[in-house]
């Protein structure tokens, strides 16, 4: 029995903050792969079951019916690691607005399955998980990062470390959206508008400036991915 599959149905309702019903359904549907089999014949869920749910939770979101959330599934490769599964779903948010959800300090430690002291709390702040509010119990939380972000509080870095990724991770990002921006603008924007006076035109030009965003996320996100993959090969060449 793996030993990451750890949640009676119960437990993987309540970390996900749905229903043991609808986690049956799913599974009837096939969105759900079977639970590990455990002692007295009781099913147990892991890591990648919580990270499906995340997932068809988020493509919910996006208007997607559940036939067309089973073809989606159905083309993912079928050894998803849950850190991949969480991948999916933040490329997925991409296309949408921000969104932010509040939360009480009961209803968070019961999405994230353990207490949470306030050294967690910190740190998951840190991560951009959650912010606080003037209210000690209520705080406000991204649900795309969420669990990725309680699973992370079991990996050995200091705050401190966070912090400094953090800083690392805002500033390149933020020069990449700048010089994409200038890109787009000098490169499509200004030498459109120089050809069309049509005020449609240019609403047709600003609406494909909104959908490129999830495109260029995706670019971006890939090659992060890629780039990290290489620096930890060649960090730990013993390790691959």
């Amino acid at each position: 029995m793996d030993p990451a599959a750890s949640l009676t149905v119960d437990e993987l309702a309540a970390r996900a903050g749905v229903t043991v019903r609808t986690i049956r359904f799913y599974s009837t549907r096939g969105l759900l792969p079977p639970p590990e089999i455990g002692p007295r014949r009781v099913g147990r869920y892991g890591p990648g079951h919580l990270s499906r749910l995340a997932l068809i939770e988020e493509l919910q979101h996006q208007g997607m019916t559940l036939a067309a959330i089973e073809r989606y599934l159905r083309q993912l490769p079928p050894d998803l690691s849950p850190e991949d599964l969480a991948l999916h779903r933040a490329l997925v948010a991409s296309w949408a607005p921000d969104a932010e959800a509040e939360a009480t300090r009961e209803k968070l430690e019961r999405r994230a399955g353990r207490r949470l002291t306030e050294d967690d709390l910190d740190r998951l702040a840190a991560m951009n998980v959650l912010a606080r509010t003037d209210d000690p119990d209520v705080f406000r939380i991204d649900p795309v990062i969420l669990h990725l972000g309680v699973r992370l509080l079991e990996v050995p870095v200091s705050l401190k470390t966070l912090l400094a990724a953090r800083e690392v991770v805002l500033e390149h990002s933020r020069e990449a959206a700048r010089e994409l921006s200038r890109m787009f603008k000098e490169e499509v924007w200004e030498p459109y508008r120089r050809r069309e006076s049509d005020p449609e035109q240019v609403e047709t030009m600003r609406t494909l400036s909104a959908h490129m965003q999830p495109m260029i996320v995706q670019a971006l996100v890939t090659a992060f991915q890629r780039s990290m993959r290489e620096e930890l090969k060649a960090s730990f060449p013993d390790e691959g």
